[in-house]
């Protein structure tokens, strides 16, 4: 199983919560899409320990089962398809999270995610 990794996600597994902890476990390789990435270092801006929290994501970057997606044109059709369809049916979502879920479509990828936002979104596969 191939993962990605939101922000409540990532900040759940350092929490040691058990669910993403055993999904964690399962996952062959993990993703960390470049919008995850702007969420958290602002999160660590308004925060007291931000040079723990960037060495600790810097670990976290440097594992070989983790990779950074960047976004590309493709990310852009899928981000347009969930977008239209989440307005035409009333159930918009943040904006960063159709990006999230745009990356996840593109790449064939579970979202792994505290937030059931995500799952307005058919043919998305969330977890846990």
């Amino acid at each position: 199983m191939n993962v990605l990794l939101d922000t409540s996600a990532y900040s759940a597994l350092h929490r040691g919560d058990k669910r993403i902890l055993g999904v964690m476990r399962e996952a062959e390789a993990v993703a960390v899409p470049a919008i995850v990435l702007g969420e958290l270092y602002s999160g660590f801006r308004q925060g007291s320990r931000y040079a723990e929290n960037r060495a600790l994501l810097a670990r976290f970057l440097a594992k070989p089962s983790v990779r950074v997606l960047s976004i590309t044109e493709a990310t852009a059709l899928h981000y347009a398809e969930i977008d239209a369809y989440l307005r035409q049916s009333g159930r918009p979502i943040p904006r960063n999270d159709v990006w999230i879920a745009a990356a996840a479509m593109e790449h064939g990828m579970e979202v792994l995610t505290l937030d059931d936002h995500f799952r307005e979104i058919p043919l998305l596969i969330i977890r846990p």
